[in-house]
């Protein structure tokens, strides 16, 4: 059985091995597909893995022997799921394995947004401590976190973990979530309505997914909402954010401060507003890439895997 990995330089540039896929059958794995590229690349296989690289429904019909395609990441919206399953073939993916490094990556952003580390560090450096005539000096504000409110949006697995993080922070959690599900037992939780949400947090934390009705949900009238104090945050999904609204925000002192780990297109544009916004960090989409989430990542696809040749699919799409 041929399987072949179509992007699998994002999960292992290296420090993993993909040994263990081979004993399903011979394995070939590529670092990156151009999407023009997918068709010859996947043709013969019976599996095929992709993170990133698109499966549409017109490439897929030019894949009569492919039997199983397993998403690499927890959205598949990459894959033509209505088209695979006309076909006969199983689309699974990954739905969990990055909640705890997701739920640290926020506040390493939001931590750097209070304190400026980096900037401090470099200061430093460049000897400006040691020039000068005060035993402390800072080059903006702190903040401290204590009796803040965090608000959620979004109280999924990663939701929850940022909320227990924030409590043990000394923080107010509030949520906003069209399913509640169970109540947290964090002393000063409570639920609210999204609107209500913005305009009492001092933290704003992005976790909802992105559907129709959830894209570009921070946009001019949202964030006219929230405090010019407040900070947002945003490790889900880039295209709930309207970009041009939030860096008109940030340039006009409206919000305080954002710390994006994705943005509304990967990798961005580099015109894009939010790259020279006042007080705004832009990571590459890390959050999730922790070698050890990458390698639960990696033995959960094999897992849904075996489970598939055993004949008992998991994690299986639609």
């Amino acid at each position: 059985m041929k399987i072949v990995v179509l992007d699998g330089h994002c999960l292992n540039p290296g420090d993993l091995s993909w040994d263990e896929l081979r004993r399903f059958g011979e394995v070939e794995v590529f670092d990156r597909t151009p999407a023009k590229q997918a068709m010859e690349r996947a043709h013969g296989a019976a599996i095929a893995l992709t993170n990133k690289t698109p499966l549409p429904a017109d490439v897929l019909r030019q894949l009569p022997e492919l039997r199983y395609i397993g998403v690499l990441a927890t959205g598949y919206n990459i894959v033509d799921v209505e088209a695979a399953r006309r076909q006969g073939i199983t689309v699974t993916n990954i739905p969990t394995y990055g909640t705890d490094s997701v739920a640290q990556f926020v506040f390493a952003l939001l931590l750097e947004l209070c304190h400026n580390v980096g900037l401090h560090a470099g200061e430093v450096r460049a000897g400006a401590w040691a020039r000068s005539p005060d035993w402390s000096f800072w080059r903006s504000p702190l903040m401290e976190l204590a009796d803040k409110t965090m608000g959620i949006v979004g109280l999924g697995r990663i939701g929850r973990a940022v909320g227990r993080i924030a409590d043990a922070m000394g923080m107010q959690v509030m949520a906003h979530d069209s399913i509640h599900g169970d109540t947290p037992a964090w002393p000063r939780f409570r639920w609210a309505e999204l609107e209500e949400l913005l305009a009492e947090s001092d933290v704003v934390s992005l976790h909802a997914p992105l559907f129709p009705e959830t894209r570009g949900m921070i946009n001019k009238r949202s964030l006219a909402l929230m405090k010019p104090t407040a900070i947002l945050i945003n490790t889900s999904r880039g295209p709930l954010v309207v970009d041009e609204d939030l860096a008109d925000a940030l340039n006009g002192g409206r919000l305080a401060g954002a710390g994006l780990d994705v943005l509304s297109v990967e990798p961005p544009d580099e015109r894009n507003p939010l790259l020279a916004a006042r007080n705004c960090i832009v990571t590459p989409h890390i959050a999730w890439a922790t070698r050890e989430a990458r390698s639960r990542l990696m033995q959960l696809a094999i897992g849904n895997i075996g489970a598939y040749v055993a004949g008992n699919p998991r994690n299986v799409i639609g």
